[in-house]
């Protein structure tokens, strides 16, 4: 998510490539959080960014129904948040993440760079450093991996650049994508689809927390993309963030999330992100809106490990 997501590292605020994006602001219409009107809609996967303050993330994303845990890097600008031979290592307690409940499934994302144009640029050796990562024994259910280079159709070098990069990776393997013109969802998916091998699936940035669309459309470019791809290679970020102005942004309402929810039920949802903008406070008010998972015993704060 470097693209247009707020970065917490060092206490410092990046966000990388919005710029080039020409965001269109709507109005957000207040919303009467009612649990029948969202009944039975739960949400999948939270996305965890891993920085420096938030290298173990705690949370009580479970609530919302989430059992799969997609992770954005384990290595960064050289920064390892898993064992490495980098000088700087976060201490990341991965056995206690393995216990939790909103981690049952993991998709480890591999090695990236904060800079988006600088990881296009060398996307080729952080394909040759996530190999060495994927050959780590953690301690928790990894069920695919997630190459954290960023592709939106702007990225006329992508078809060739990428498609030698995830040759190398294995599956099952995802990488994510966002279209910040307005090009509309069948473009889109005939871009991404005329490249991307046909063992990689996608995860699909709404668009909607940068202000670029509105959920349903959003929705249009999600089952435009199921309909070329296949609907099991298609995976939806939801922006869980708004921006404040001058490069800043702040954790979206529940008010501001439902819609986003509702708008992609029947897909595989993934919040962005749990640590910085999925606070204790937000899933109550969307759990008293109806987003709740149907397993009573879900919302168990440690699961069981074997010896």
């Amino acid at each position: 998510m470097t693209r247009n997501k707020i970065i917490l590292f060092s206490a410092a605020i990046l966000v990388v490539g919005i710029a080039a994006i020409g965001v269109i602001g709507f109005g957000s219409k207040t919303m009467r959080l009612s649990g029948s009107q969202f009944q039975s809609m739960i949400v999948d996967g939270i996305v965890w960014q891993p920085t420096i303050e938030t290298a173990n993330p705690r949370g009580d994303w479970q609530k919302l129904g989430v059992d799969h845990l997609l992770v954005q890097w384990s290595e960064v600008d050289g920064y390892c948040f898993v064992p490495c031979q980098q000088s700087s290592n976060a201490m990341t307690d991965w056995l206690e993440i393995a216990r939790q409940p909103w981690a049952r499934n993991v998709i480890l994302g591999l090695a990236g760079q904060f800079n988006e144009p600088n990881a296009r640029k060398n996307v080729l050796s952080l394909a040759e450093k996530s190999v060495e990562i994927t050959k780590l024994n953690l301690p928790t259910n990894i069920t695919g991996y997630y190459f954290p280079v960023e592709v939106d159709p702007s990225w006329a070098e992508a078809p060739e650049l990428m498609a030698k990069a995830l040759e190398k990776l294995p599956r099952p393997l995802w990488i994510s994508l966002y279209e910040g013109y307005n090009i509309g969802g069948k473009a889109t998916a005939e871009w991404i689809a005329s490249w991307l091998p046909s063992d990689v699936g996608v995860f699909f940035q709404d668009g909607v927390g940068v202000e670029v669309r509105s959920a349903p459309v959003a929705r249009e470019y999600v089952d435009a993309l199921a309909e070329k791809l296949g609907k099991d290679r298609v995976k939806v970020i939801v922006e869980a963030f708004r921006p404040l102005g001058e490069g800043k942004f702040r954790a979206a309402t529940a008010e501001e999330l439902l819609p986003q929810i509702k708008a992609m039920q029947g897909y595989d949802i993934y919040i962005f992100d749990g640590p910085h903008y999925v606070s204790a406070a937000l899933v109550e008010r969307l759990n008293e809106a109806g987003i709740a998972p149907s397993d009573p015993d879900s919302d168990e704060t440690n699961v069981s490990l074997a010896d």
